[in-house]
């Protein structure tokens, strides 16, 4: 019987080890929360006297100090623009990120480019003048795709208030966009916005118009600002670089325009013209420059990259620009380093 019972154990120890070898249980994938960068805030809106939502940072400095605007993607919020507030720190400088009315991709129509979108920019301005010093000659404003778009109509809608604008892989025509996507994914986003599709809807084209940039940026011409894309955006990325050049020619002097074979064929081919001079850029840092002009106060670059940002190049150029000056472009500081643009 003693035996028996000591089989028994036996047997069920041999089971317990083999049941030790189960699969480690898998890993969550459970999002980290969203940690803010700045101070969250909420101020009122011109536009309809409604709170709205920003992230800002304010200088250590007790005198007046630059004011940096930096705007979300087109599909985020306002607490995407973490990595600016790095840079803030750095120049010391006053920055508030508004979410003027957030994504635009959710069907709605106060977003993308809207009056209020446009009110919430502006109000966030005058919100920061009442909290702190600021420097009125040195106020500006930065984005990228989304963010770049809202930049470049900023700088048409209220050329009085910028010093420098920095738009990265910009959208400046709503409709062409729309057309690019075929109406689909971002051109769907458009037209829910517009409440109709401006390729053949004639009240949505004349919205359409009047929230792209192309309708207003003849207003900036004595406003600095740089507009940059990726040669392969467009490819590997949601914007055609047709839509940086459009704008750029919105701005520049007639003469200093980019002519539209050279847009078709650095569209099509991913690559500058046979001929384009070379052009080095030390804040670019080894990273090649396919194409550049400059027309007075508006340049535009295309760089070795995709739907990309230079943060840290775009920061350290509009440290350099004052109101109602002459676009700066020498000297600039960087490392050459980009960031993918989100969605």
């Amino acid at each position: 019987m003693k035996k028996l019972l000591l089989l028994f154990l036996c047997f069920a120890v041999a089971l317990g080890g083999a049941e030790v070898k189960k699969k480690a249980a898998p890993k969550s994938r459970k999002k980290k929360a969203v940690v803010p960068a700045g101070i969250v805030i909420d101020y009122k809106s011109s536009y309809d006297n409604k709170l709205q939502k920003a992230m800002v940072h304010y200088s250590k400095s007790k005198e007046p100090r630059p004011l940096v605007v930096a705007l979300h993607t087109w599909s985020s919020t306002y607490l995407q623009t973490a990595g600016y507030f790095t840079l803030a720190k750095k120049y010391d400088v006053h920055l508030i990120a508004p979410n003027f009315r957030g994504p635009n991709t959710v069907g709605n129509p106060l977003s993308m480019g809207s009056d209020a979108a446009v009110a919430d920019i502006v109000s966030a301005v005058e919100w920061m003048k009442k909290q702190v010093k600021v420097d009125n000659d040195r106020i500006y404003i930065i984005g990228g795709s989304g963010g770049g778009f809202m930049s470049l109509l900023m700088a048409g809608r209220h050329p009085e208030i910028w010093a420098g604008v920095s738009a990265w892989c910009p959208i400046s025509d709503l409709k062409k966009w729309c057309t690019f996507h075929k109406g689909k994914g971002y051109g769907a986003h458009i037209i829910r916005n517009l409440n109709g599709d401006p390729r053949t809807n004639e009240a949505a084209a004349k919205e359409a118009a009047k929230r792209s940039p192309v309708t207003w940026l003849a207003r900036a011409k004595n406003v600095a600002v740089d507009i940059s894309t990726g040669i392969h955006d467009g490819h590997k990325g949601s914007v055609p670089i047709s839509e940086t050049f459009n704008a750029y020619n919105c701005v520049a002097a007639k003469a200093d325009q980019v002519p539209q074979d050279t847009i078709t064929f650095m569209v099509e081919k991913e690559q500058a013209p046979a001929g384009t001079p070379e052009f080095k850029d030390p804040g670019y840092g080894r990273r090649k420059i396919h194409y550049r002009k400059v027309s007075k106060n508006v340049r535009v670059t295309i760089f070795e990259g995709g739907h990309h940002i230079l943060s840290p190049y775009g920061f350290a150029w509009l440290m350099q620009q004052r109101k109602g000056k002459p676009a700066v472009w020498q000297n600039v500081k960087g490392s050459g380093k980009a960031e993918k643009l989100n969605r």
